[in-house]
């Protein structure tokens, strides 16, 4: 089975994004989606932030429009429904962080009666999966979506990163699961899917970071972070989580590592430093880079490489042996714990560090 490029839809999605992003700009301002300085954030001057909504308009209606919808594929537009609009009550009016997180949950388990979840994770000492039953298997994958959500979420911190990022992520994620179903007895419909959704996803991405990159005239805004990592965990079930390698279930993980390592660091950090988890801090990645000295688009491009270094490596993963494959993850993985403590987002300077976080007249 081989996969069409869906260049049709590709060139749509594209063109919708670089066309609606100006309007949603707009909008926003009229809306009071607005994104105003403070002590944590990078930019100086009022923004607008429902740069999702182009993001999500250019990929709904290039797939509605050039895709068979098929019941996996309405999961993820209904589910990203859900996440959009509550991105937009958040950039709009602002949400507590627990009606927000509800939300996500709500979004994750609305994908599932589409056939959209977790169903079994490889074992790595038998090559018989672990077969998941209902109840757990709802549980893992809620967690992954909602996970990967709030991931994204955390790492928009400067123009462009977010979804430059989640663009490069994308393009990987096509790669990985065209190199998988093309290798595999039998491929699923889902896996095809995937492929082709990234690539649309990818498409209406770049389109917007036309708007979004340093010098942002637009952010992504809450409605956009989450969207684009909802829309990341839920391709990446789709395309890798029926694969009964071994490696697979580590594939997503190397795919989003970025959001998913800095969102971990970030965790630790503040357990160790006895903060509240999610108290917000200086001491992201991005936040980090600018204090090495280096600039807005320097710190952005330099996060943009190392994705791509953790990109090659998830595809590398798919084309070597199981035991090259864990040697490579050892590898990889003390060579990240190294740079990153080089770096230093694994600790914290000062109690400065921490700040309060904004209440709705703050952020609204």
């Amino acid at each position: 089975m081989f996969v069409q490029i869906p260049v049709t839809a590709i060139l749509l999605a594209f063109g919708l994004s670089l066309l609606v992003t100006p309007l949603v700009k707009k909008w926003a301002f009229k809306c009071g989606a607005l994104d105003r300085p403070d002590q944590r954030k990078v930019h100086k001057r009022v923004m607008p932030r429902l740069g999702g909504l182009a993001i999500y308009l250019s990929f709904i209606i290039a797939v509605t429009l050039t895709c068979e919808i098929t019941l996996q594929i309405a999961g993820l537009l209904v589910g990203g429904t859900i996440i959009i609009l509550l991105g937009f009550l958040d950039d709009t009016r602002g949400i507590p962080p627990r009606v927000k997180l509800a939300g996500q949950v709500v979004a994750a388990l609305a994908v599932i009666p589409f056939g959209l979840q977790v169903q079994f994770l490889t074992n790595p000492f038998s090559d018989e999966p672990i077969t998941l039953g209902l109840l757990l298997s709802i549980t893992v994958t809620v967690l992954w979506i909602v996970s990967v959500t709030n991931a994204v979420n955390l790492i928009d911190g400067l123009d462009g990163l977010a979804g430059g990022t989640s663009f490069i992520s994308a393009l990987t994620l096509a790669g990985v699961v065209w190199i998988e179903a093309s290798r595999a007895p039998v491929s699923s419909q889902g896996q095809w899917d995937s492929i082709i959704l990234a690539m649309i996803l990818a498409s209406s991405i770049i389109g917007f970071l036309r708007y979004n990159f340093y010098p942002a005239k637009i952010f992504l805004g809450d409605s956009g972070s989450m969207y684009l990592g909802f829309s990341m965990a839920t391709l990446s079930v789709m395309g890798l989580a029926k694969s009964a390698t071994f490696i697979s279930v580590i594939i997503p993980v190397v795919i989003l590592g970025i959001p998913l390592l800095d969102t971990t660091f970030a965790i630790v950090r503040r357990y160790f430093g006895h903060r509240p988890i999610f108290q917000a801090d200086r001491e992201h990645l991005h936040h980090r880079l600018l204090k090495l000295g280096l600039s807005h688009r320097q710190a952005v491009i330099s996060i943009y490489g190392v994705n791509v270094v953790l990109g090659l490596s998830a595809i590398t993963l798919t084309l070597i042996s199981h035991k090259q494959a864990a040697i490579f993850l050892v590898i990889l993985s003390t060579a990240i714990l190294i740079m990153a403590n080089k770096i230093g987002v694994t600790r914290t300077d000062s109690k400065a560090a921490y700040i309060p976080q904004p209440n709705k007249q703050q952020r609204s």
